[in-house]
């Protein structure tokens, strides 16, 4: 690329067309197009923070994207599953043409939304109990992932029962295990490096 200095651009008069075309047609080149990258960082910051503030985002700026996430995952399981139930109903009833497609996309609607839903709800409520606790002790570590995904699939199913209840918080404090685990590979990766000798 030419520099600034660069008398040979096609806005002046000695200009030498290099580009192998004939007669008297210049390419088009915009003043605005002619920088020197040298005057451009390589590398920028992702985000814009405050002079002092976290070059991390924080728990909340991250809920918008789970619960996002979370919907469209739902949506996508959901859909795959209702249009397989809906593949299997509508060829065990034999039906075809448009009463078919109708039901293919009945199917496909119902059981979308509903596990878009389900898996919304859950976002929702694991992203209020991870807010909370990183508001409340001022820290954001693996020990908030835990309690609020424990948290979470006690409060979601709290309304079917005490065993059902223990269930969900199972469920919730293992996968929270799982991920802080694989989270924290790096580390323990330099822990079983450790040589106490």
């Amino acid at each position: 690329m030419s520099s600034l200095n660069d008398s040979n651009d096609i806005y002046t008069p000695s200009y030498e067309n290099s580009s192998g075309i004939t007669g008297n047609f210049k390419p088009f080149a915009s003043p605005y197009l002619n920088y020197d990258p040298g005057y451009i960082p390589q590398s920028q910051p992702e985000f814009i923070f405050l002079d002092g503030a976290s070059k991390q985002r924080g728990r909340f700026e991250l809920a918008f994207g789970q619960i996002g996430g979370s919907c469209m995952i739902g949506a996508t399981l959901g859909g795959a599953t209702g249009f397989y139930n809906g593949l299997k109903a509508t060829t065990l009833a034999g039906q075809t043409g448009k009463l078919r497609r109708t039901q293919l996309l009945n199917h496909i609607m119902k059981k979308g939304s509903a596990t878009a839903n389900t898996f919304g709800s859950v976002a929702v409520i694991y992203s209020a109990f991870g807010v909370f606790l990183s508001w409340v002790r001022g820290a954001d570590d693996d020990l908030n992932t835990i309690v609020a995904a424990t948290a979470t699939g006690c409060l979601y199913k709290s309304t079917a029962g005490l065993r059902r209840c223990g269930l969900g918080g199972a469920i919730g404090l293992g996968a929270s295990a799982l991920y802080a685990i694989w989270n924290s590979r790096d580390k323990l990766t330099d822990l079983r490096q450790f040589n106490p000798a």
